[in-house]
């Protein structure tokens, strides 16, 4: 089993910047790619960005590129969303996920994800 606790989230205005952690423990977790996943009221679960099990491989959903960056540290068990130029519309809880395959492939599919955190709420304001 590996256990997420995502952190990080907050109220920001439009423009800012917010960077939120999700650390694990358990299993070896930099066995698994991991990826984030946002979820608006009322919306269903969206894909955001996933990072391989090295690190070495990022994806980024359309909307996030340029401004949103996934990156891991591997010795302390933690993978890191640093989000910038924050609209409203990034509003949303965000959870981050790890696949349950070790050394697999990251997907963007939240139905490959096994291992769950509990969701760090994000607000921007205008």
């Amino acid at each position: 089993q590996v256990q997420l606790v995502e952190s990080g989230g907050g109220l920001v205005q439009a423009g800012g910047s917010l960077r939120l952690s999700c650390a694990a423990s358990g299993r070896t977790f930099s066995n698994y790619p991991v990826a984030w996943f946002r979820q608006a009221p009322g919306k269903e679960r969206d894909f955001v960005a996933s990072i391989s099990w090295s690190g070495g491989d990022t994806d980024y959903a359309d909307s996030m590129k340029g401004r949103f960056t996934i990156s891991r540290d591997n010795a302390k068990n933690t993978v890191y969303l640093q989000m910038n130029s924050l609209k409203p519309e990034d509003t949303a809880v965000y959870y981050c996920a790890a696949r349950g395959r070790s050394f697999s492939t990251a997907r963007r599919s939240r139905l490959e994800y096994s291992y769950w955190g509990q969701g760090t709420q994000v607000t921007v304001s205008s």
